[in-house]
Formats: C-alpha cells, sequence, structure tokens
C-alpha cells in the first residue's frame, strides 16, 4: 500500500474551491488509476471504481475533502472555421473528437484531417490551447466508438 494522499471521488467544476492543480493533456484526462503531483508539488495516487474522462475545472478530492483542481494543458490544436455545420459533420464522421465554440471548431493538429477540411472550403489557422472536445452522444465521456456504456438493446 502506499501512504500517498488518495483520491477516490471526482467532484464536477469545483475549481473554485481547489487547494492546487494538476495540468493534464486530454490524453491524462482520461483515467483510473494513476499517480499525479500537483503544481505545488505535492504527490497523490488517483484511485477511481471506473475509467472517467475528466475536463478543465474538475477536480479530485482526497480522502481528507482537499479538492485538486484539473487544468487542461495547452495543446497543438487547429481553428477551423467556414461552413461549421458542414465541416463539423465531416469532423464527426469520422470520430475525431472535436471541441465546438460559437465561431469555430477545435480539433487537434492533424495534416490529412487539415488537408481535407480544406478541401471542403475550412479555413485552417493553428492555435495552442486547451482542448477540451465535446462529450458523446450522451452528454459525458469520450467518443469512441459505439461501446459507449448504456443499457440499451439494438435490434
Amino acid at each position: 500500500m502506499t501512504d500517498l494522499p488518495t483520491a477516490h471521488h471526482i467532484r464536477h467544476a469545483a475549481a473554485d474551491s481547489a487547494l492546487d492543480h494538476v495540468t493534464l493533456d486530454y490524453d491524462g484526462r482520461l483515467l483510473r488509476r494513476k499517480r499525479l503531483q500537483t503544481a505545488g508539488g505535492q504527490d497523490f495516487l488517483v484511485d477511481l471504481k471506473e475509467t472517467v474522462s475528466l475536463y478543465h475545472g474538475d477536480c479530485f478530492e482526497l480522502g481528507d475533502g482537499t479538492l485538486i483542481a484539473v487544468v487542461a494543458a495547452d495543446e497543438p490544436l487547429v481553428a477551423i472555421t467556414g461552413d461549421l455545420p458542414r465541416l463539423a459533420w465531416h469532423i464527426g464522421n469520422r470520430h475525431t473528437p472535436c471541441q465546438i465554440e460559437v465561431d469555430r471548431l477545435l480539433i487537434r493538429a492533424d495534416p490529412v484531417l487539415e488537408k481535407m477540411l480544406q478541401g471542403l472550403g475550412a479555413r485552417i489557422t493553428k492555435v495552442t490551447a486547451g482542448f477540451t472536445p465535446e462529450g458523446g452522444a450522451y452528454g459525458h465521456g469520450r467518443t469512441m466508438g459505439h461501446d459507449h456504456g448504456h443499457d440499451h438493446h439494438h435490434h
């Protein structure tokens, strides 16, 4: 066993109450069990019941109630403008995580997708920012194929 403080729970959108934070990229925000270190140098263990997708502003709740906020790390992204509904359809058709904003779409830098989108009339701009793509079809989680953990039968 470990003597490290352990987080067994996540508190969503509770960053205002956090004592410290960890900065994680999009891939790093999908976890179940991992040792992390806060910006202030405190090591702690994440030990959750199941794998979760964390968002910027969520918090790990340590056993003593201390909250450690999750900060989305800056990543190389592509901002896409143009006919957003059409472009979003093509991005979604490729099961590519996409952050949807009022005036642009954001995806991870990908030369193949960028070329395809430009061929569809998109304007592409390289940016560096935290990446928080839209959740799955049921409002949370990740877009990872069809097995998305809900209870229904396909006929």
